[in-house]
Order: C-alpha cells, then sequence, then structure tokens
C-alpha cells in the first residue's frame, strides 16, 4: 500500500511537471514569451520537462499495476526507469548549475537584439515585442541594463531620439500608450537623449533575473520533489520484488 501511495504521487508529481513544460511553450505574455521565441535552448528544457513528466506519469500508472497484480517484470521496468529518469535530473541540473553565466550571456544578448530590432510596425515580431513591454511595465523598468539600450534601437535613431518606448514610461497620464513608442511633448533643438526621456531609468536585468529565480526556484522544488519520490520508490519496488514469489504448483494435489 506505500508502494502504491508513492506510485500515485510519483503520477500527480509527473503530471505538474509535465504542465510546467506546457506553460513554457504556451506562455505569450510574460519574459518566458521572450526566451521561448528567441532561445533554442529554452524550448529543449520544455520539450524535455514534458517528456520527464509524461514518462514519470506514466511509470507511476505502471507502478501501481505492477504492485496490484505482483508483476515483476512491471516492477523491474519500473525500478530501472526511475533509475534513468533520476540520473537525467541530475545530470540537467549539474549543466544548469554549471552554464549559469553562459545562460546570463544569452538572455542579455536575446534583450540587446530584440531591443536594437524593436518595431511597432512589424507584425511578425509583435507578441515578442508585446511580452517585453509587459514585462518593462510589469518590474517598471526600461532596457536591460538601463534606459541607454533603447539608444540602439534603429528606430529611434531615425527619429532623433525624440521619441521613447510607451512601456518605460514613468509618466502617471491615462493618454500613454502601453506599446510602441511616444513622442516626447518638450521641443527640442532637433535632437535628444535617453536623459530626456519620461522613463524609469534602471535597467530589467535585476528585476527579470529575480523573477527567474523565483520562478524556476519552483520548478526546481517541484523536480527535487519528485527525485526524492523516485528515489523511495525505485527502494520499495526493489523490496516489493523480492517478496513477492512464484507459486509452487509442485505442491498442488493432483486430480
Amino acid at each position: 500500500y506505500i508502494y502504491i501511495f508513492f506510485s500515485l504521487l510519483s503520477q500527480i508529481l509527473g503530471a505538474v511537471i509535465l504542465g510546467f513544460g506546457i506553460w513554457i511553450l504556451a506562455d505569450k505574455t510574460s519574459f518566458i514569451a521572450v526566451l521561448q521565441t528567441s532561445s533554442p535552448s529554452l524550448k529543449t528544457g520544455a520539450y524535455i520537462l514534458i517528456g520527464v513528466g509524461a514518462v514519470t506519469m506514466l511509470m507511476g500508472f505502471l507502478g501501481c499495476l505492477g504492485a496490484v497484480n505482483e508483476i515483476r517484470c512491471l516492477l523491474g521496468l519500473y525500478f530501472t526507469c526511475l533509475m534513468v529518469i533520476l540520473i537525467t535530473q541530475v545530470a540537467a541540473g549539474l549543466i544548469i548549475y554549471f552554464q549559469k553565466e553562459t545562460l546570463k550571456e544569452e538572455l542579455s544578448r536575446i534583450v540587446g537584439r530584440l531591443i536594437e530590432t524593436y518595431d511597432p510596425l512589424n507584425e511578425e515580431e509583435k507578441n515578442l515585442e508585446d511580452a517585453w513591454d509587459y514585462v518593462q511595465r510589469q518590474i517598471a523598468c526600461c532596457g536591460w541594463v538601463g534606459a541607454e539600450d533603447w539608444e540602439n534601437n534603429a528606430v529611434l535613431i531615425n527619429r532623433s531620439m525624440t521619441a521613447y518606448p510607451c512601456s518605460c514610461s514613468n509618466s502617471s497620464e491615462d493618454s500613454k500608450a502601453d506599446s510602441g513608442f511616444c513622442n516626447l511633448n518638450i521641443p527640442l533643438n532637433g535632437t535628444a537623449t535617453f536623459a530626456d526621456w519620461p522613463v524609469h531609468q534602471q535597467g530589467c536585468m535585476d528585476g527579470v533575473q529575480n523573477w527567474l529565480k523565483d520562478n524556476l526556484g519552483i520548478v526546481l522544488g517541484v523536480c527535487t520533489g519528485v527525485a526524492v519520490i523516485e528515489l523511495l520508490g525505485m527502494i520499495l519496488s526493489i523490496a516489493l520484488c523480492k517478496n513477492i514469489h512464484s507459486e509452487d504448483y509442485t505442491k498442488v494435489p493432483k486430480s
């Protein structure tokens, strides 16, 4: 019964991991949308989460079936698959830990390219740009390192910096748009700099990294819980497999 309980629990947590993977692929409003559109590694990670979640759910079902019917081969298959999944999870965790700096550089490169090519008239990148506008509004920030990052934007350069990203605005005016570029209200001598914009000066880097840490912390916490349950399931499957004995038909009275 304890073994069946852990098998059912592993199915539930497998479903949670599967849900995280689907959420990463389906999210179109948060910073995840920016990453999964621009970064192949995040898409690969999402597919891995979906695969691990689905296999964990399947193994939990086979474990329950093997325990109820006392089928040794299913219990052995359950143990083997759990061991493979556990090793994969540990390896993935180590890769993420030792590649932190590389991931930070990739993140900075993705956002920098997005800011440079941001164009409200480009319908092909509208979802990606809307996601970044959402991030800047929610975190109350501008650019990656700071508002000066937007001075590399091709559209703003052509407009002599007399416009600024509306999602960066620190103005309380209700008429401000949520996306695209807004024109400066004060007359200038044909040119301006980011210092003249009514925007937040701090960048989004710290806020985004904290947001990712919080959300990835939840994912890693669930994965750790699944790993512990998998380890206990492996121990229980071996113990149960040893206690299942084949029937001795030689003791059956002959008719």
